[in-house]
């Protein structure tokens, strides 16, 4: 497993300026973890997992989970850093506070989007919150990828994010400067963020609905893959290691601990693909509040030796540097 930055307490570490690195904002569900009717209307006995959260701090809690989102921190041949974030949830503003000024992040140089659900999208207009203040919106918008569907939808959902002019009329209002680019779903179309170039990942987040991974790193291969009910052919083919070339770590959507779920993997179905794809390393998110960080990492930790493919529970503020 790669050397980790950030302990289970919370602890200050040395951290190295002159690499990239991963930097898990978010490793829940759409509601995320503690779960609010675990609090609010607790059962008899209480569940174990969202209890915690009213005992122990976030940043000393693994099982303290935010919405799904990844920072990368992309250091350049010149030792300059740029940081592309993927995805804005609900939770963003709250990852912002605990994350960003944990790890010293600066500032969002680009944004890149899986898809147009709620728990990808609804923290867009906190992005204001991490540009440059200019009462009369007068800064270099932020680029922001994404494909057409996810387009039409946000343009329904926030109208002022996506005006490029105002009405005759209309009052100035400080919003979210954002620099929209389309991409395409397609294996074939790579674009480039910030000095980086990702591949799309096309994957079924239900089987009525396309949903985006990527794949990046030409040193060191990633495909980050958050929300995926099944992986079709054509996509596994160029992150496995029977297809275009094993990946040095692959990091994969797990919703519930048993059975299977419509519109994601579950722990069974995540097993299986990373045996399938057979990376290097896997790092698992998107879970809810039935997986128990530890234990569960000890059952990954015998299941790891067995198979031969390191895997383990990410947690939120996991930072994992790597040479892209």
């Amino acid at each position: 497993m790669a050397d980790l930055d950030v302990s289970q307490n919370g602890a200050s570490v040395t951290v190295a300026h002159n690499q990239s690195a991963l930097i898990f904002l978010g490793t829940g569900c759409s509601s995320a973890v503690p779960n609010a009717m675990c609090l609010i209307q607790p059962s008899d006995p209480p569940c174990r997992i969202c209890s915690q959260a009213l005992s122990v701090p976030p940043e000393k809690n693994p099982n303290y989970r935010c919405n799904t989102s990844l920072l990368i921190d992309y250091c350049q041949v010149d030792g300059s850093h740029h940081y592309i974030l993927i995805d804005v949830g609900k939770t963003f503003r709250e990852q912002v506070l605990r994350w960003f000024t944990h790890h010293r992040i600066p500032r969002v140089d680009s944004i890149i989007l899986t898809h147009e659900h709620a728990d990808a999208i609804l923290g867009l207009d906190d992005v204001r919150a991490v540009q440059p203040f200019s009462p009369i919106n007068d800064i270099d918008p932020t680029p922001i990828y994404l494909s057409q569907h996810s387009m039409e939808s946000i343009s329904v959902k926030f109208p002022y994010l996506v005006q490029k002019k105002l009405k005759e009329g209309q009052e100035v209002r400080r919003v979210a400067q954002l620099d929209w680019k389309i991409i395409e779903d397609h294996i074939e179309k790579p674009f480039v963020a910030s000095g980086l170039q990702f591949t799309p990942l096309p994957v079924m987040h239900g089987e009525d609905y396309i949903c985006l991974g990527f794949l990046f790193g030409e040193k060191y291969r990633v495909a980050y893959i958050s929300d995926v009910s099944r992986i079709p052919a054509s996509t596994e083919h160029v992150i496995s290691i029977n297809g275009a070339g094993q990946l040095d770590l692959l990091i994969l959507d797990t919703l519930y601990k048993t059975g299977s779920h419509n519109t994601h993997f579950c722990f069974p179905q995540t097993l299986d693909a990373v045996k399938r794809l057979n990376p290097k390393q896997a790092m698992l998110i998107g879970m809810t509040h039935e997986f128990d960080h530890h234990k569960d990492n000890d059952f990954l930790l015998d299941w790891s030796k067995r198979e031969g493919i390191p895997v383990q529970l990410a947690h939120d503020g996991l930072r994992i540097p790597v040479g892209l």
